[in-house]
């Protein structure tokens, strides 16, 4: 991972809400994930699983400063957790099933069923409550299942992390 012409790099872009044209703007936590993975600049990479992608991506644009910085070890850790078509089902089985429960549905509901929806509705219902801390912690528990998936080993949250406790 190389410096721009601006002097930016993943080690000191600035994580922003919203999306931004190049680094020297800023970077939310998917394009710095594609900065890390050496893909183009896109909060789309294509080394992230869809369904993480979609939660960070509305999580990153709705917290506040403090916790988006938190997204910093987030964004490495998504590099390459894009999986087989089953890994993404289960993720987005795992998100439907988050997402009854802060809703008190007690139940899974009949959606979302795209990637897209289950990772977005699943961060909303997180944000609306306040639940960030559990918010990330549950993207961890995303990211984990690549390891169940491909054998790569789980990944482990970060020492003080309230999923590492």
């Amino acid at each position: 991972m190389g410096i721009t012409a601006t002097g930016i790099s993943h080690q000191t872009v600035e994580l922003r809400p919203g999306r931004h044209t190049s680094p020297a703007t800023g970077a939310c936590v998917m394009e710095l994930a594609s900065m890390l993975a050496g893909e183009r600049f896109t909060d789309h990479p294509r080394s992230v699983c869809p369904v993480i992608g979609a939660f960070l991506r509305y999580f990153n644009d709705r917290v506040d400063d403090a916790t988006r910085r938190r997204l910093y070890d987030v964004a490495a850790r998504v590099v390459e957790t894009r999986g087989p078509r089953s890994l993404r089902r289960e993720r987005i089985r795992r998100c439907r099933e988050r997402l009854s429960a802060l809703e008190r549905h007690g139940r899974l509901r009949a959606g979302p069923r795209t990637a897209l929806t289950a990772g977005t509705e699943c961060a909303a219902a997180f944000v609306r409550r306040g639940r960030t801390d559990e918010a990330l912690a549950f993207v961890y528990e995303l990211i984990a299942l690549s390891g169940d998936t491909a054998g790569r080993g789980r990944v482990a949250a970060p020492a003080g992390h309230p999923a590492s406790v």
